[in-house]
Formats: C-alpha cells, sequence, structure tokens
C-alpha cells in the first residue's frame, strides 16, 4: 500500500496540515508512515486534499493518478496541484536529489566538514537511528564527494530527473563536481 485518497469513514481525523477535523464522507489525502507501535505495519497522517496539494504536491498527484473515484472540482485540484510549489521538502523528495545549502549547519556524510550556506549540495537517503526507532531521512554531501561516496554512475541522471528545478548553471556546476 501507498498514500491514499479516500472519502473519510468518520470525523474524527484531524488533518495534519490545518489541524482542523475532516469531515464524514469529505475526500482525504492519507500518508503513509511506518508505525511507530508496531513494527512491519503503516500507519497514516490524513490531510485534507486541498490542504495536501499545497503542501504535498508530488505525493498528491501520485494518489490522485491511483484513486479511481470521482474528484468534485477536479480541475481546480489539478490547478492548486500544478500551482504549489515545485520543490517539496526533504523528506517527501524522492533521492537522491540536489539543492542549495539553506544553512551553514550541515556536515558531509563523506569528509565530516560543514557544508557552506547557499552551496549546491546533493541529499540521500540514510537510516538515523534515533534512540528508540529508526527512521530514514536526507544525509547530505558536498557535490564533489557525492560520487564517491554513493558508487552510483548514474547519479547525474537520477538527481536531473528528480530536481526539475534546477537550473542549466546548477547542473553544469554539478556535472562537473560529480566527474572530478
Amino acid at each position: 500500500m501507498a498514500n491514499v485518497i479516500e472519502e473519510s469513514k468518520s470525523a474524527r481525523a484531524t488533518c495534519r496540515t490545518c489541524r482542523q477535523k475532516i469531515d464524514k464522507g469529505v475526500l482525504r489525502f492519507g500518508e503513509e508512515t511506518p508505525n511507530q507501535f508496531n513494527e512491519g505495519e503503516v500507519s497514516y497522517f490524513w490531510h485534507h486534499l486541498t490542504c495536501a496539494a499545497t503542501k504535498k504536491p508530488a505525493l498528491v498527484k501520485e494518489a490522485l493518478a491511483a484513486f479511481a473515484g470521482n474528484v468534485p472540482d477536479r480541475a481546480a485540484l489539478e490547478e492548486l496541484l500544478n500551482s504549489a510549489k515545485a520543490k517539496a521538502p526533504a523528506g517527501e523528495r524522492p533521492f537522491p536529489f540536489a539543492e542549495r545549502a539553506s544553512t551553514g549547519r550541515s556536515k558531509c556524510m563523506q569528509c565530516e566538514e560543514l557544508i557552506e550556506k547557499g552551496s549546491l549540495r546533493v541529499a540521500v537517503e540514510r537510516e538515523v537511528d534515533t534512540g528508540s526507532f529508526v527512521r530514514k531521512g536526507p544525509g547530505y554531501l558536498h557535490t564533489a564527494c557525492a560520487a564517491e561516496h554513493t558508487g552510483d554512475t548514474e547519479l547525474l541522471a537520477k538527481i536531473k530527473k528528480n530536481c526539475p528545478e534546477l537550473t542549466a548553471t546548477d547542473l553544469d556546476e554539478l556535472g562537473q563536481a560529480l566527474s572530478s
């Protein structure tokens, strides 16, 4: 199972985006997440469909394509999805991806040096042990360290596919760093 769109079975769920109740019978978006109480099982974070479309457009587009039911005002929802911010948060983007570092606090997983704010960095999926459970999240690499760390010869092609918002200058910079 994956992320789903379904009709709300009751009015007990609360939207994880706006924190308002989701009425019974309304279409809602369910974001699949590991169940922290039963290993190997999944649970869902529920969102109003329009709330999810603005915060998690890539996930909603995927679930909407798999949804066979009728979506009231689908044209408005599609417009909302298309106008939503192209760049999804790190936990929702497919790995690997590249972005400009928003702070100077992240460390490269390969060389363990700080990644300078504003510089291009590569994010790969890694497991983070929090002590009580293990979760997956992004790990960051200098562009020059990424090829060696991943050993992936198709890294640039995967990043291009996952990051349509990168400019030609960013892609050139990334290509030079990965080939050196």
